[in-house]
């Protein structure tokens, strides 16, 4: 029996997890998808995918659905999962076939995996917490809520990464860093000192942005 699903986010993002959820039910049938929740959408893209566009998010307030957020932006995701609990809707985990998923995990509701992301052993994923496309995080890391894993990122191990943490494209955190909650990180950036939380770093070895 397949699980009615929703996805929250119409745009690039969305239409990537709907790939993940696609991807899921070619190995094995799990998810009904029933349609993106989003204010406005460009209905080309959704109409080549054969997706309907349901609504704003009250629609959840009536549909017997679970739901997972395909939005990029960590605030937005929280703001999002802050309202849709009321409504007592459950966030999915959503991994995709081609993750590497290692042992002594834990992922809370909403963490979403993309094709080729890795986590290895004995890591907290927290919730809606997204790893896209080659993402990486090694041994014994503890990963706050909502927070974002660029493609290509490296999360070496003993690393901590709070709440909100943004980390682009290609970004690197050698082992043992702290990363504070909604720290960002730029793309190519090496962390290798700790952030404090808040804190936009840049470069190789990463440094405060000046203001």
């Amino acid at each position: 029996m397949t699980t009615p699903l929703v996805i929250i986010g119409a745009g690039g993002h969305g239409r990537e997890t709907l790939d993940i959820v696609e991807a899921v039910n070619a190995e094995s049938p799990r998810y009904e998808f029933v349609g993106f929740c989003a204010d406005e959408a460009d209905a080309e893209l959704l109409e080549r995918r054969g997706a309907p566009l349901l609504g704003g998010l009250d629609v959840l307030r009536a549909r017997e659905s679970e739901y997972v957020i395909g939005i990029g932006t960590g605030g937005v995701r929280r703001d999002i999962d802050a309202r849709v609990s009321e409504f007592g809707r459950r966030a999915v985990v959503l991994l995709h076939p081609l993750a590497s998923i290692g042992s002594d995990l834990r992922f809370a509701p909403g963490v979403v995996l993309a094709a080729g992301a890795r986590v290895t052993t004995n890591v907290t994923l927290g919730r809606h917490t997204q790893l896209n496309v080659n993402a990486v995080v090694s041994h014994d890391c503890t990963v706050g809520d909502y927070v974002t894993l660029s493609p290509g990122v490296s999360i070496n191990g003993t690393v901590t990464l709070g709440d909100g943490v943004f980390l682009g494209t290609g970004a690197v955190v050698l082992p043992g860093r702290t990363v504070g909650a909604w720290a960002r990180v730029a793309a190519g950036a090496v962390v290798t000192e700790d952030v404090p939380p808040g804190q936009t770093v840049v470069g190789a070895p990463a440094r405060p942005v000046e203001r």
